[in-house]
């Protein structure tokens, strides 16, 4: 399980990389730390269970916040 943190870390890190040569400097800081995120976990040797618990709980904040940034922040129309 430990692996596809890595893994996790290695697209998110590919990720972090596009958004700054695409300008987006915020977008790109919040993919570092989600890199870091994972990598640091992947690193802890913890038990299978524990990996599938934290992963649900970054699944659950994802969600919340996506749900909120599309809902209360988003512009309506697309920002135009």
């Amino acid at each position: 399980m430990d692996n596809m943190f890595k893994v996790c870390g290695f697209f998110t890190g590919i990720f972090t990389v596009m958004f700054f040569l695409g300008d987006m400097p915020k977008t790109s800081m919040l993919f570092l730390a989600q890199t870091g995120f994972f990598v640091l976990l992947s690193y802890m040797k913890l038990s299978e269970r524990m990996y599938l618990y934290i992963f649900g709980a970054y699944l659950t904040v994802f969600f919340a916040g996506f749900t909120y940034w599309t809902n209360f922040m988003m512009p309506l129309g697309g920002g135009q």
